[in-house]
């Protein structure tokens, strides 16, 4: 099974986007977050096909911490029922992988929130 996950995420505005983003950084849960868009998603919704504009969130992290990252995405998503999938990385710069790991580990103080370092 690999060792590296991309979780992606779509949200409904850029600024919902940058805070999930930065907030899954901030906490250590993922190394890197890029936002693409605006995209254009149609979807079955309540019976319904809707279309709408949605920005999309790509972050990198380990599988170890790709649960508390997808928790931590429900929490602070706007959506009712959010996309969250976690898609295995099968390879890559081993520096680049090394750097996820790095970014990755919790805090000196033992938590996630990355504020010592």
């Amino acid at each position: 099974m690999p060792q590296y996950v991309q979780v992606q995420v779509a949200v409904d505005d850029h600024a919902t986007a940058a805070e999930l983003a930065r907030s899954a950084v901030s906490a250590r849960l993922a190394a890197c977050a890029q936002i693409v868009g605006p995209i254009t998603s149609t979807y079955r919704w309540k019976g319904r096909v809707e279309t709408a504009e949605e920005f999309l969130l790509l972050m990198k992290t380990t599988r170890e911490r790709s649960g508390e990252l997808a928790e931590h995405l429900r929490q602070a998503h706007p959506y009712e029922t959010p996309e969250i999938i976690c898609l295995p990385v099968e390879g890559g710069l081993d520096a680049y992988l090394h750097w996820i790991d790095e970014e990755t580990r919790p805090g000196p103080e033992g938590d996630a929130r990355g504020d010592g370092g």
